[in-house]
């Protein structure tokens, strides 16, 4: 059992959520990246998604937009990504990561490059924005191989068909988007994403996490209730925003929001 699948089998039996923040490896300095995802675990996350920087993000908004840039201008490559992974499996080998990106910096670094490198540094997911199952076929089997999950997106718009194909390619866990649009876009309506959910159920037992709009510790509750993992980013990457260049304000000010919302899904999963 690899370390999500083991990670969401410990919460089931503890009646409790994944909390899934999202940072962009090396915003908004290199040096941040592996201190802040071992001061996120400690304040609450069960599992840590892991932004590639790429020039042309498409499914994100501005904030996560402005953050790709920063880092790029450390040039923080696909590799600088790997060696950070390394780096915090020296003290943590049990949080799972997930990476999430775009298909270019694999194709340049050839697919089965990519795969061993990510099992090396101790990936455990790959979420490829512009990888559809159906343009997988070269790269999917690889990552299986190494015992790297693919993780697909569902979108509010996707039909029941296009959810039985996403579904049945997926491991790991199931992203559910849980707005039109990009992230860190729209309001969100919890009883929208709580029917998607039910009808995703029907045909997956794989957990269901939902990210895109979650703010705060009242919009993740309003997921909560239904969904298994609650993944926020915009949110947090706009604290390294606002704080850049000062390390200790924005490492403080994540924990404070993750330890919020931390424990408003464990009152919530306590109270049922």
């Amino acid at each position: 059992m690899n370390r999500i699948a083991a990670t969401f089998e410990r919460l089931k039996e503890q009646n409790r959520k994944a909390l899934i923040p999202y940072i962009t490896a090396g915003d908004s300095s290199p040096e941040l990246t592996v201190p802040l995802m071992h001061a996120m675990v400690e304040a609450g996350a069960n599992i840590i998604e892991l932004g590639v920087p790429f020039s042309d993000p498409m499914a994100d908004g501005p904030v996560i937009q402005k953050a790709a840039e920063r880092a790029l201008m450390h040039n923080v490559s696909l590799r600088d990504v790997f060696e950070m992974v390394t780096s915090f499996r020296k003290q943590d080998n049990s949080t799972p990561v997930v990476l999430m990106g775009y298909l270019n910096p694999i194709e340049a670094m050839g697919y089965a490059e990519f795969a061993r490198a990510a099992a090396q540094a101790g990936v455990d997911g790959v979420l490829t924005v512009d990888m559809p199952p159906e343009e997988g076929g070269e790269c999917m089997p690889l990552l299986r191989e190494q015992g790297i999950d693919p993780i697909f997106l569902i979108a509010p718009t996707s039909t029941e068909a296009r959810i039985a194909s996403l579904t049945a390619s997926a491991r790991g866990f199931i992203y559910y988007v849980a707005l039109k649009g990009v992230t860190g876009a729209g309001n969100l309506d919890a009883g929208n994403v709580a029917k998607k959910l039910i009808d995703i159920r029907k045909v997956t037992d794989l957990p269901l996490g939902v990210g895109f709009g979650i703010k705060d510790a009242e919009t993740a509750v309003a997921v909560g209730k239904e969904a298994d993992a609650v993944i926020i980013g915009s949110a947090i990457v706009k604290k390294i925003e606002e704080s850049a260049g000062n390390p200790a304000l924005i490492t403080a000010n994540i924990v404070a929001m993750l330890s919020s919302i931390r424990g408003a899904l464990d009152a919530l999963t306590q109270n049922n």
